[in-house]
């Protein structure tokens, strides 16, 4: 589809190019006098800069009238390249591109002035005058939407860079690299090195997942390898953050304690561990609040077989037969070999249901009960097995650990 320059006169452009070098004078100078970013002394890259610009799109113009070319979409993009490159140095200066869009205006106002004075001399109509005006206008609309490409793939292009500077310093950090490599990573992600961090196993993906989205700035995240996960520092205050704790407790996470920036490995270490056991976590879990179940998870084969040594008395039972007394006998041994009412508060259970489970574990375990040693064998036993899925365990949840 042909522009509005199409309709106009092509004698017109000779017109337009007797005043070409007088009209980007005074577009030029009637842009540093009203565009404070622009009123420096024009020189170096940016003078040439918004020179060129400026003769480029006047130019341009005038070819436009002369042939009645195509829209910006169907000429070719090397003719563009100039107000890209606009778009891009605003961003490299810091900018918005609220100066850069300010002075396209004002210089296609001043151009239409000059533009309007040779039409008449043309001896063009009225009409064609208001469709000489659309033109102008038209022009420096496409001549924008190539300056905001030009700026936003600045954006991109540093975001993208930045990202991978980030996640380089994350592996970095997690696989312990020296002090002096790490500040030397820091530096070039932006990033400062904190005090004390904690790492987050993330579960998969939820529906419409938005983890990337709320992640607050100083966060490093890896959410695309097979097991991702976050580096948090300053955790108390991130997890403040509504936004964050409420994408995590959709995906569901395991966070890992908060240790000093040299043990992050360790808190990474310590949070997937406790994600494989709970295979999807349910919201937040929290690895502060279940350190004794890290400690069983530390060698999980040696604990499964003192487990199964101990725990031999419930073999010949049902599965939900030994569940319900393995927690029963757990409860029992948490309150202090509490009595029957006691354990039966902590269960939400009739005490003659309890009555009926101890006298049955005492018949299973006879004297191991009396002997301080094998009770604290027990627990640690009935914890493990309590603890949530896992290979050859019951799926039942553990009663609330001191």
């Amino acid at each position: 589809m042909a522009g509005p320059w199409a309709a106009l006169p092509g004698t017109l452009a000779a017109e337009l190019r007797k005043e070409q070098r007088s009209t980007a004078a005074e577009v030029i100078r009637q842009i540093r006098q009203h565009v404070p970013e622009f009123s420096r002394p024009l020189d170096g890259n940016f003078g040439y800069g918004i020179q060129r610009g400026v003769e480029t799109a006047l130019a341009e113009f005038a070819d436009l009238v002369e042939g009645g070319a195509a829209p910006a979409a169907e000429r070719g993009e090397d003719r563009w390249r100039v107000y890209w490159v606009l778009g891009r140095g605003e961003f490299a200066e810091g900018r918005s591109l609220d100066a850069l869009q300010a002075a396209y205006r004002l210089g296609a106002r001043v151009a239409w002035r000059r533009y309007a004075r040779a039409a008449r001399r043309a001896g063009m109509g009225a009409d064609q005058v208001v469709l000489l005006a659309e033109a102008v206008f038209a022009h420096i609309d496409e001549i924008s939407a190539v300056s905001v490409r030009g700026y936003a793939e600045a954006q991109a292009d540093k975001a993208g860079a930045l990202g991978r500077r980030r996640h380089h310093l994350l592996g970095r950090i997690v696989s312990g690299s020296d002090p002096s490599a790490l500040e030397q990573a820091a530096l070039a992600a932006g990033w400062t090195l904190p005090e004390t961090v904690a790492c987050v196993a993330l579960g998969p993906p939820a529906e419409r997942d938005r983890t990337h989205r709320r992640l607050p700035p100083a966060v490093l995240a890896d959410l695309d390898g097979p097991d991702p996960y976050l580096l948090v520092p300053d955790p108390a205050t991130a997890f403040g953050d509504l936004a964050f704790a409420g994408a995590l407790d959709v995906r569901g996470a395991v966070v890992g304690p908060t240790v000093p920036l040299a043990m992050a490995a360790d808190s990474l270490r310590w949070a997937r561990t406790l994600l494989a056991r709970l295979e999807r976590p349910a919201g937040i879990v929290r690895c502060e609040e279940r350190l004794p179940e890290l400690l069983l998870l530390g060698d999980q084969p040696l604990v499964r077989l003192f487990t199964d040594r101990r725990l031999r008395p419930l073999d010949d039972l049902t599965p939900k037969q030994a569940t319900r007394l393995a927690t029963t006998l757990l409860v029992w041994l948490q309150s202090h070999r509490g009595s029957a009412p006691e354990v039966a508060d902590q269960l939400a259970l009739h005490p003659q249901t309890v009555r009926q489970r101890l006298r049955r574990i005492e018949e299973l375990f006879g004297s191991a009960l009396d002997d301080p040693d094998a009770r604290f064998e027990l627990e640690v036993a009935l914890r493990f097995r309590l603890l949530g899925p896992g290979p050859g365990v019951s799926e039942a949840r553990p009663p609330a650990m001191p």
